[in-house]
C-alpha cells in the first residue's frame, strides 16, 4: 500500500516518507545546483498535506514559490510519467512570509530574556570572561524582576551593574573594560539589523503551528536573502527557534505524525566556528526533540558538513550529486556513501558523482525504524511553483495574514531600560537632596557662628562702656571723698 510522503521513483517502484518516523530527523545535501531546493518543496508539501506545519529558511528566494500554483511544462509531464503519479494536481500552499527585517514578511522578533545568555553571547562572539558578565547581568535582572525586552535593555543593564554591582553584590564585581567590550559588540549587531530581531510582540510559537481551514498544515517561509549575509545571526536565530521549541513543546512519544518539522537551510552555518559546549547543546536538541513530535531536516552540500553526534541521527537521507574534483571531495563522496545502508546493486561511491539534476540517493526508516538500502531515485515535481512569487503575489499573502496583523506594528513596553533610567534619576536626586542639605547645614552653622561672634563684640562694647563709666565715676566719687575727707581732717587740726 502506497503511504507516507512521495519522494520519487526509483527501479524498485516509488520512494515514501514514512510519517510516523518523520520525527527520526533528516538530511537533505548535494552540491550547488543539483535540485536540493525542489526536494525541499517537495517534502513541505507532502507534510503541508499530511497537516503538518512546516517551518523553512527561504535562502535564495525561490521558496516563496510554494503560495502560488504550479506552471504545465513538459518536462513535468515527464516527470510525472516517468514516476507514474496517480493524482498530481498542481496547486498553491497555504503559507506564512516572516522576516526579520519586516521587508518580505511579517516581522518575527523575540526578547533578550528569551534569547538567554548562552545564545547571545554567540550571537555576539563573546569570549568566556564576557560570557560570565553577561551571565551574571541575566541573574541580576532575574533577581530584580526586569525585562530584557530589546537591545537598549541590554545595554542599560550592563552599564547599571558596572556602575553600581559592588553596591548590589559583590558577585556583581565586573570589569568595565570588559563591559564596553560587550557594548561594542552590541553596536556591531544593531549595524547587521539585530536590533530589529529583538522586541515586541515577541513570536508565540503556537502561531508557527497553525494548519489551514482546508486540512493542510502552514508552510512558514523566512526569507533568509539578507538575513544570510550575516550568519551568525541567521543559525543563531534557527537554533534559538530549536531551543524554544524544545523546551515548551510537552512530550508525545511516537505518534502517526510529527506536530512540526524543521528544515535547517545551510546548516553548515550552525556549527562553523562554534564552541565545543554549543555543538554538545545542538547534538542534545537534536536527540531528544524527536521525542516532542519535532522532525528536523539538515540542508547541506556534504554529510561532511555536520558533526559526527549530530549526523547519526539522521534516518531520512536524500543525497543529491557531489564533485569529486579534488582530495578533499573524493573524502566528502566517501564519507556520503558511508553513511547509508548498502544497496548491492549499487555503487554508491561511483553513483553520487554522476546523478543528474533531479536525481538523489535515497533511504528512509522503514517499520519498526530500520533504515531501508539506498535506491536511486527520480524526485517528483513539486505541485506548487517551481521559483520565486512576484512581490505583488507575496504581498497578497502577507496582507491577509491574520499573523501580519497580529505582529506588524512593534511596541515597547515598560522594561528594563525604562526601570533603571528610573533608579538612576532617584539617585541623581537622592544625591542632589543630600548634597543641598549639607550646604544648607553648613550654611546655617556658618550663619550661628557669626550671629555668636557678633553678639560677643557687641557685649564687649557695651561692658567697656559701663566699664569706663564705672572707672570716670568712681574716680569722680573717690576724688570727691578725697576731698572732703582731707577738708575734714585739716579742719579738725585748724578748729
Amino acid at each position: 500500500m502506497e503511504t507516507g510522503i512521495l519522494i520519487g521513483g526509483c527501479e524498485s517502484g516509488k520512494v515514501f516518507l514514512n510519517p510516523r518516523y518523520a520525527n527520526r530527523h533528516g538530511l537533505i545535501a548535494g552540491a550547488t545546483g543539483t535540485g536540493k531546493t525542489v526536494t525541499l518543496q517537495c517534502l513541505a508539501e507532502g507534510f503541508s498535506d499530511l497537516g503538518v506545519p512546516v517551518f523553512l529558511a527561504d535562502v535564495k528566494g525561490d521558496l516563496s514559490g510554494l503560495s502560488q500554483k504550479g506552471s504545465p511544462h513538459p518536462k513535468v509531464d515527464e516527470r510525472v510519467e516517468k514516476i507514474q503519479i496517480d493524482s498530481f494536481i498542481q496547486r498553491g500552499y497555504p503559507v506564512a512570509f516572516w522576516d526579520v527585517f519586516g521587508d518580505q514578511g511579517t516581522p518575527v522578533r523575540a526578547t533578550v530574556s528569551e534569547m538567554g545568555p548562552q545564545l547571545l553571547s554567540r550571537l555576539l562572539d563573546l569570549n568566556e570572561t564576557q560570557e560570565s558578565i553577561l551571565t551574571l547581568m541575566f541573574e541580576f535582572a532575574d533577581d530584580e524582576g526586569l525585562l530584557l525586552v530589546d537591545l537598549n535593555d541590554l545595554r542599560t543593564t550592563l552599564e547599571f551593574i558596572a556602575a553600581h554591582g559592588k553596591e548590589i553584590s559583590t558577585r556583581l564585581s565586573v570589569s568595565k573594560a570588559s563591559v564596553n567590550a560587550i557594548l561594542r559588540r552590541l553596536l556591531m549587531l544593531e549595524r547587521e539589523g539585530g536590533d530589529l530581531f529583538f522586541g515586541e510582540p515577541a513570536l508565540v510559537l503556537e502561531d508557527l503551528m497553525q494548519v489551514s481551514r482546508d486540512g493542510r498544515g502552514m508552510i512558514n517561509v523566512l526569507a533568509s536573502d539578507k538575513l544570510i549575509l550575516s550568519p551568525r545571526v541567521y543559525s543563531t536565530f534557527l537554533l534559538w527557534l530549536l531551543s524554544e521549541l524544545f523546551e515548551n513543546l510537552p512530550e508525545v512519544g511516537d505518534a502517526d505524525k510529527p506536530k512540526m518539522v524543521f528544515f535547517f537551510d545551510e546548516a553548515h552555518l550552525l556549527f562553523s566556528n562554534s564552541s565545543k559546549v554549543l555543538v554538545e547543546k545542538v547534538e542534545q536538541v537534536v536527540r531528544l526533540i524527536r521525542s516532542k513530535g519535532v522532525g528536523v531536516y539538515f540542508i547541506t552540500q556534504s554529510p561532511n558538513d555536520l558533526p559526527e553526534g549530530v549526523l547519526g541521527q539522521l534516518g531520512n537521507r536524500v543525497q543529491h550529486a557531489l564533485r569529486a574534483f579534488t582530495p578533499k571531495d573524493q573524502k566528502s563522496v566517501r564519507v556520503a556513501a558511508q553513511t547509508f545502508r548498502p544497496n548491492p546493486k549499487l555503487d554508491t561511491a561511483e553513483v553520487i558523482t554522476n546523478m543528474g539534476v533531479g536525481e538523489a540517493l535515497v533511504s528512509v526508516l522503514l517499520k519498526d525504524g530500520v533504515p531501508s538500502i539506498v535506491e536511486r531515485t527520480l524526485v517528483r515535481p513539486p505541485c506548487s511553483r517551481m521559483g520565486p512569487a512576484t512581490d505583488d503575489e507575496r504581498q497578497a499573502v502577507i496582507d491577509t495574514s491574520s499573523m501580519h496583523r497580529r505582529y506588524a506594528v512593534a511596541y515597547d513596553p515598560r522594561s528594563a531600560h525604562e526601570i533603571l533610567l528610573e533608579r538612576t534619576d532617584a539617585r541623581l536626586k537622592a544625591a542632589e537632596d543630600e548634597e543641598a542639605r549639607e550646604a544648607q547645614e553648613k550654611a546655617d552653622a556658618k550663619n550661628n557662628r557669626k550671629s555668636r561672634s557678633s553678639g560677643r563684640n557687641r557685649q564687649s562694647v557695651t561692658e567697656a562702656l559701663l566699664k569706663s563709666v564705672v572707672r570716670s565715676i568712681g574716680s569722680s566719687v573717690g576724688r570727691s571723698v578725697g576731698k572732703s575727707l582731707l577738708r575734714g581732717i585739716l579742719g579738725s587740726f585748724m578748729k
